[in-house]
């Protein structure tokens, strides 16, 4: 059974601008139905007791000043002056006798007012309120015969009811507007520092700071946020001109030794130098496309359906077996040549070990997957984890034509997450290794 608090998170709003106002709203909607409760219980009951009262004393006036004996032109005269001073229509219709059962009120109007006829009159009586907002109508046994008074609806319908609602109603909704629009402005900079953090997350440039702006909480994080994302392009440029130095330290001596080599008679053992300069400096290059990720690119907003073809049709040229299939035209924010390298580092992947590749790419609910599948050996489900790791290789030789040198599916993943996605390895319907790339859209 779910818990109480279980229960209200079900059905609270997710969105934190919802929530606030169902803050404001509950106790807004809690004051109105105890204040209409006691209005009703209380004035209601009250104004409606005090005017059938005032009714009924009326009525016990005019049965008191009749009598049998009375002549036609005092009783019109009589009847005349109650119209006049009370608003009382009376009507006496000769020899007629009430029905001889007993009438039951429920309503308030109707229990209220045939508790004074009781009290007041006390004579047989009958009761017709339908029409109560324009007239109710009282039947009274007398002994000449049946004695009708039409009540004006206005002695006993009270107007205070509905001017009471409307100003319930209507200033409830003028705070709500209110608390809207109050509400609204104070959420806005948390959803811009949100949108603002995504951007950055995904590797999008900032032109300038964070707006500090909203309550002083929002503020705070404002704040934070414009200092974190100082120190990371602080360190990334840092990160940046360290390895350029490298790069420019580690390329002197191996271009100063290959042309040394070029001078030398060609032998075997010097072809083998040959080829031990151009694999180390093709590692050099991969360690340093790892840390230097994505580098300084701009994200510009692109076609992915393009990039994937254009990348594809690379491969193909080179003759690499690849069936591509694209479901539809996807536009993203991306940085063209980050992307194109982890493309390239799944694709090359999947040809060192598969034969045929199959690439698919489409929209999956709030996201955008390329799937990479290869009919290869696969990688065993405890491993699918490690190969994302810097320098890890599932062949344990240090020969880079049958392990490669560990850095290609680490540097895909971080260039995946650099766009706020990520690159996941599963079993393939094809028999091998399935890549499958999922981006925000």
């Amino acid at each position: 059974m779910a818990r109480p608090s279980q229960m209200i998170k079900r059905f609270l709003p997710k969105s934190l601008f919802g929530r606030s106002l169902m803050i404001i709203i509950t106790p807004l909607i809690l004051l109105q139905v105890v204040s209409t409760w006691i209005f009703f219980d209380r004035h209601w009951d009250t104004i409606t007791r005090r005017l059938a009262s005032s009714i009924a004393g009326d009525i016990a006036w005019i049965l008191e000043e009749m009598s049998p004996d009375m002549s036609e032109k005092a009783r019109a005269e009589l009847f005349a002056r109650a119209r006049r001073h009370k608003g009382l229509q009376i009507i006496l219709r000769p020899n007629q006798i009430l029905p001889n059962r007993q009438a039951s009120y429920g309503g308030i109007l109707d229990s209220t007012m045939a508790h004074a006829l009781q009290e007041r009159v006390r004579k047989p009586f009958m009761l017709d309120t339908s029409s109560f907002k324009t007239r109710v109508v009282i039947d009274i046994q007398q002994a000449e015969g049946i004695l009708t008074i039409v009540v004006p609806g206005k002695r006993l319908f009270s107007s205070t009811t509905y001017i009471f609602i409307l100003w319930m109603v209507g200033t409830s909704l003028v705070l709500f507007a209110v608390a809207s629009i109050f509400m609204r402005n104070q959420v806005r900079p948390i959803r811009r520092l949100a949108q603002a953090a995504d951007a950055f997350g995904k590797g999008g440039e900032m032109s300038q700071d964070f707006r500090i702006q909203g309550a002083s909480e929002v503020r705070l994080a404002a704040t934070a946020f414009n200092r974190m994302r100082e120190r990371i392009n602080r360190q990334i440029r840092q990160r940046t001109d360290m390895l350029s130095g490298v790069s420019h330290d580690l390329r002197t001596p191996l271009t100063r030794m290959k042309l040394q080599l070029a001078m030398v008679p060609e032998s075997p053992e010097i072809e083998e130098l040959k080829s031990d300069l151009s694999d180390m400096e093709n590692m050099i290059e991969g360690y340093l496309t790892f840390a230097r990720g994505e580098g300084d690119e701009k994200g510009v907003e692109m076609s992915l359906s393009e990039l994937v073809t254009e990348a594809v049709g690379a491969w193909k040229r080179n003759g690499t077996e690849i069936d591509l299939h694209i479901e539809e035209e996807t536009v993203l924010i991306l940085k063209p040549t980050a992307f194109g390298r982890c493309l390239n580092n799944l694709i090359a992947n999947a040809s060192r070990y598969g034969e045929h590749i199959w690439i698919r790419t489409g929209k999956r609910r709030n996201a955008v997957e390329i799937t990479i599948d290869d009919d290869g050996p696969g990688i065993p489900e405890a491993e699918r984890q490690n190969v994302f790791r810097p320098f890890y290789r599932l062949d344990e030789s240090r020969n880079p034509d049958t392990g490669g040198n560990g850095l290609g599916l680490a540097i895909a993943r971080d260039i995946a997450r650099a766009h706020g996605g990520d690159i996941e390895l599963d079993e393939s319907t094809q028999g091998g290794l399935r890549a499958r790339i999922r981006l925000p859209q």
